[in-house]
């Protein structure tokens, strides 16, 4: 049968590595289109340059990537593994135990479970105290079952992506109700039953916990996968994920040790395979390693790999010139980034203080239990501002205003446009009604999540009254009109700014609860690290005003 070579595809520019919380779904990107799009796009680059566009070596058969023949690769994996296991003292890390009870597992399955959500997106260093604080508090699922979200977010405050905390609440919670009081012994029902729960935690909860033969496929597995079979192919699309999948299970298939192996792989590409400087002369797996064999001085560089058509791999992209540095780090394939989109919110540090005494307090609202920041506390924020509204003075001093009529039972009536914004007094001049004395801009506070970059305009807004101002019981229904209500009208991403000078109730964010807090127990209260940036903007600007 006549033999051709690969087609030559040109692979993405992105200059960063693939970095994966594990547990999110992946949707296959069309190739045809992926690969006339780049192939496009490389072309024009090049087409004045005169610059190749990929190396010589393009073909090769689908069974490079196929990992077979592994226990020599075991047992290397795990005379490794036992000499390193300890190294950074993780207390989470511990060798199975097959004298444990049912009880007895499900208490290392929680104990299992807790690290590997903390250590999403989170390096090893920033979880340990965290981890070890959370254990003292909540040593089993039922104590975590009867706490509340408040406890719960004040052990994760700093450590970042809460919404992880109050899924660890919930679940613990339905655990406790539906399952009694254990997770689930396998990892499919473990996928299906538990929130925030995807299949790198549930493959590593179980082979850990329960010494099932379940894969992983972390991060760090992925770029030590895709090294070893040498695949460069799009990161996340799921023919790539279907094969690095497939190599991770050949390592656990019929194995005795499966969580040592799994974590042993999570250890060595986290410690050895790394992104930037990998240690190859450490690795146990170099000697099997075809990354490694590729950059090797008596390794061909020269001609593409011949094979029949029905063997050809359709997975890997070429690998371009300028990307070819003779290291493993070509590998895996650079993952093309999208751009966080830009938001504007207005945030508002109302201060009250009262007209007899220097007592001082700061109102917060809650976020809902659901969604970006959930559970956490944050001065009154208004989200989402279009460019010319946010530039309007008169504007901006209004959103205090209409955040008030929302949060207080008895509010200060808007100002005038005509009064000066220094010193804006209302014409209310009731017992229980706050005085505005004055609103004053701080500046801008940048604070970028993994998918949006937030700039927050600070104003300080100063209340001055007789009484401490009450606030409503409840403050409005759902949390929609906060941060999705503009995107629902415009599912195609073009976001509308809030209109500041013609807000009505229901545009405004909404929250499960307000509190007054007096100004020393501000910082004890659960806030993210973004409302901390905005306080010490108000702190800096106090400081220059005094």
């Amino acid at each position: 049968m006549p033999k051709r070579k690969c087609a030559q595809r040109p692979a993405s520019e992105s200059e960063e590595d693939y970095v994966d919380n594990s547990d999110s779904s992946y949707d296959e990107t069309s190739r045809a289109k992926v690969t006339q799009k780049t192939r496009k796009a490389r072309k024009k680059g090049h087409e004045n340059d005169g610059s190749p566009v990929v190396n010589s070596i393009s073909g090769h058969p689908v069974s490079m990537h196929v990992i077979s023949s592994v226990e020599p690769m075991r047992i290397a994996l795990l005379e490794w593994y036992d000499r390193v296991h300890d190294a950074r003292k993780m207390p989470w890390r511990k060798k199975f135990d097959p004298s444990l009870d049912v009880e007895g597992r499900a208490q290392r399955a929680y104990e299992v479970w807790i690290s590997e959500i903390m250590l999403q997106q989170t390096q090893v260093a920033t979880v340990i105290p965290y981890y070890n604080k959370w254990i003292a508090k909540f040593p089993t699922i039922r104590d975590l079952a009867a706490s509340d979200i408040e406890t719960v977010n004040s052990l994760w405050k700093g450590l970042g992506y809460y919404s992880r905390a109050a899924r660890l609440l919930s679940a613990a919670q339905k655990v406790v109700k539906e399952l009694h009081g254990r997770l689930p012994d396998n990892a499919k029902d473990m996928e299906a039953k538990i929130p925030g729960v995807g299949r790198y935690s549930a493959g590593a909860i179980s082979s850990i916990a329960y010494n099932h033969c379940v894969p992983v496929l972390d991060g760090n597995v992925h770029r030590l996968l895709s090294r070893f079979t040498a695949l460069h192919a799009q990161p996340k699309s799921k023919r790539t994920l279907d094969v690095l999948w497939a190599g991770a299970e050949s390592f656990i298939k019929q194995s005795k040790h499966p969580g040592d192996i799994n974590q042993a792989l999570i250890e060595l590409g986290s410690t050895v395979c790394a992104v930037r400087d990998p240690v190859c002369s450490d690795c146990p797996l170099r000697l099997w390693c075809k990354a490694y064999q590729r950059t090797q001085p008596t390794a061909s560089q020269t001609g593409a790999v011949e094979a029949d058509i029905e063997e050809l791999c359709l997975v890997c992209d070429p690998i371009p010139f300028d990307e070819d540095n003779g290291s493993v780090t070509i590998y895996p394939m650079k993952a093309e980034r999208k751009k966080p989109r830009e938001e504007l919110d207005s945030v508002n540090v109302i201060e009250w203080r009262s007209r007899d005494s220097r007592d001082r307090w700061f109102l917060l609202v809650r976020r809902p239990q659901g969604g970006l920041l959930a559970g956490l506390h944050e001065f009154p924020t208004l989200p989402n501002l279009s460019g010319v509204k946010a530039s309007s003075t008169s504007n901006m001093a209004e959103i205090p205003y209409t955040l008030l009529q929302e949060l207080l039972v008895q509010p200060p009536s808007s100002h005038s446009d005509k009064m000066p914004l220094k010193k804006l007094a209302t014409s209310n001049s009731s017992y229980n009604v706050p005085e505005v004395i004055q609103v004053t801009s701080a500046g801008d506070v940048v604070h970028i999540f993994s998918h949006i970059k937030k700039t927050y305009r600070v104003q300080w807004v100063l209340l001055e009254g007789d009484e401490l101002p009450q606030l409503r019981q409840t403050v409005s229904p759902d949390q929609g009109a906060r941060e999705n209500g503009n995107r629902a009208k415009n599912p195609k991403g073009k976001h509308k700014g809030s209109e500041v000078s013609e807000v009505e109730l229901n545009t405004i964010p909404q929250t499960l609860s307000a509190q007054w807090v007096p100004l020393t127990q501000v910082l004890d209260a659960n806030i993210s690290t973004g409302v901390l940036k905005v306080w010490k903007l108000v702190e800096k600007l106090w400081a220059t005003t005094q």
